[in-house]
């Protein structure tokens, strides 16, 4: 599957640009390692949690990065980021024997793979703006607790990207990050995550499109291993009963977004 779309007609759209696990291109020193990053399971974490369009997409971040400015720029200056077509892991492990994809390489990967997805975005909030004063797109990410490379000590276990305020109004994320603080759970908004392309892009409040990013650490809502992560460990597999708390709460946070977008 390269792009997965599931419309409904409220005004909430949950974007999932890191869940694909498809390695189209090949090349790569290890397929593990190529797939090692995805946020795993994010489909199964948001099933069924609030009556929204899904958008999706299958292809590997590793192939390409749905969710990096296509122009190449980083979104994280100063910081350990991947780039558009990453040529490292998270961890800075080489996914490639050379330098990895050159510029045409890039374009081709951008034309069948990024731009489908973020046309088929585009579209559903075209659609769901022409009939609702206000859209919400909550972009849904997961990521291993603790990369050193990325960020010191454990992450906390939700993360609330609006890039500074700047993505939706601050109605919306308050009352996300009061749910998230009621939860008890470990939470920051605009830290180490402040949103990445997809909220910064589509987020334009004065024009009714709100954006928010959650990256939420798989600890959270997977038995997540202790120390270096192997083959034998890595992905956990989805357990109903462990993410069920988390979901609990996930559906709150919906909830609470749409009834903002309403």
């Amino acid at each position: 599957m390269i792009l997965h779309v599931a419309r409904a007609d409220t005004p909430l759209i949950l974007a999932m640009p890191h869940g694909g696990l498809a390695l189209p291109t090949g090349g790569f020193r290890s397929d593990w390692w190529a797939r090692r990053d995805a946020d795993w399971h994010i489909r199964d974490l948001y099933d069924g949690l609030a009556d929204a369009t899904v958008v999706a997409t299958g292809i590997s971040r590793s192939t390409i990065d749905a969710n990096r400015d296509p122009s190449g720029a980083s979104l994280y200056p100063g910081q350990a980021t991947t780039e558009l077509c990453p040529t490292t892991t998270f961890d800075g492990d080489p996914l490639y024997d050379g330098a990895g994809p050159d510029a045409a390489e890039i374009a081709r990967r951008r034309a069948a793979y990024f731009d489908p997805y973020h046309a088929a975005l585009s579209a559903e909030v075209a659609r769901l703006r022409a009939t609702h004063d206000r859209v919400v797109v909550y972009d849904c990410h997961s990521i291993r607790s603790r990369i050193p490379r990325l960020f010191d000590s454990d992450l906390p276990e939700l993360n609330i990207g609006t890039n500074g305020g700047t993505t939706c109004a601050p109605e919306l994320r308050d009352a996300v990050a009061a749910i998230a603080a009621a939860s008890g759970r470990s939470h920051v908004v605009d830290g180490r995550f402040r949103g990445g392309w997809t909220t910064r892009h589509y987020g334009r409040p004065e024009t009714g499109v709100h954006a928010i990013q959650m990256e939420t650490a798989i600890r959270a809502y997977l038995r997540e291993p202790v120390g270096q992560v192997t083959p034998d460990t890595w992905p956990p597999a989805f357990d109903p009963a462990v993410a069920a708390p988390l979901r609990a709460t996930l559906g709150l946070i919906l909830a609470a977004c749409l009834e903002f977008a309403r």
